[in-house]
C-alpha cells in the first residue's frame, strides 16, 4: 500500500514542474487526495460493500472536485493535474502513468448494463476538457488533445482531436516517454480550411494567365 503512495506522488513530481516537495504534494494536491481517497474506497467496492465506498467517493468529491467511482480500476502512476470537474465512470479502466487534466469524463452513453465506460491504456495524456465516451478501448501512448469529444476506439500511439474526436497522428512505433505537451496539435479545421483555399486557387487559375505551369494569380495558402 505505502509502495503505491509513494507511486503516486512520484508521478505528480514526475510531471508537474510546480510540485517543489513531497509535503507540498501531500497537502496540496487534490488529484492526488482523490486518487487516494479511491484507492481506499476501490479496497472496500471489491469486498462487495456499496454504501461505505460510495460514501468515501462523495465526501471525495465534495472536498476535492474530483468524481471516481469506487467500481474504477486505476493503475500506478495516475496523475490528475488540476483535476475541479474531472468525472470517471464506474467501469472505467486505467492503464499505467496516465495523465488527465481538469473537466475530463470518462463517462457512459446510456444505461446499458456491464461495460459501458472507456478503458484507457498505459502512457495517455487526456487534455483539458475531453470526454472519453462509451465502452471504447483508447490504446497505449495516445494522446487526446483539449476540448475533444471520443466516441470510438483509437490504436495505439495516436493523437486524436476534434468533435467528434478523430486520429489525426499515428505512428506505429512504441512512444518511449510520456508526451505532456497536449497543447502541440495538430488543427484540422485550419488544415481543412487550407484544402479549400487551395480548391479555389485551382479554380481561379483557369481564369488566369498561366506561365510555366505556374498559376500567376496571387493568392496564397492560409
Amino acid at each position: 500500500m505505502f509502495g503505491r503512495i509513494r507511486e503516486d506522488i512520484r508521478a505528480v513530481k514526475d510531471r508537474d514542474p510546480a510540485a517543489k516537495s513531497t509535503i507540498e504534494v501531500l497537502l496540496c494536491y487534490p488529484g492526488l487526495h482523490a486518487l487516494l481517497s479511491h484507492r481506499a474506497a476501490h479496497f472496500f467496492y471489491r469486498r462487495g460493500l456499496v454504501l461505505l465506498p460510495r460514501l468515501i467517493s462523495h465526501l471525495s468529491r465534495f472536498f476535492t472536485g474530483i468524481e471516481i467511482h469506487p467500481g474504477a480500476k486505476i493503475g500506478s502512476g495516475f496523475f490528475i493535474d488540476h483535476g475541479m470537474g474531472v468525472v470517471i465512470g464506474e467501469t472505467s479502466e486505467i492503464g499505467s502513468n496516465v495523465t488527465i487534466y481538469q473537466n475530463v469524463t470518462l463517462g457512459g452513453t446510456g444505461k446499458d448494463q456491464g461495460k459501458r465506460h472507456p478503458t484507457i491504456g498505459s502512457n495517455v495524456v487526456v487534455g483539458t476538457g475531453s470526454k472519453v465516451l462509451g465502452p471504447i478501448v483508447i490504446g497505449d501512448n495516445c494522446r487526446i488533445g483539449a476540448g475533444s469529444v471520443v466516441l470510438s476506439s483509437a490504436p495505439p500511439n495516436s493523437t486524436l482531436v476534434g468533435l467528434p474526436a478523430r486520429v489525426v497522428s499515428y505512428n506505429g512505433s512504441k512512444v518511449s516517454s510520456i508526451n505532456l505537451n497536449h497543447s502541440d496539435m495538430p488543427d484540422p479545421v485550419a488544415e481543412a480550411l487550407n484544402n479549400l483555399q487551395e480548391q479555389i486557387d485551382q479554380l481561379r487559375c483557369r481564369g488566369v494567365e498561366i506561365e510555366n505551369g505556374v498559376c500567376k494569380s496571387g493568392h496564397k495558402n492560409l
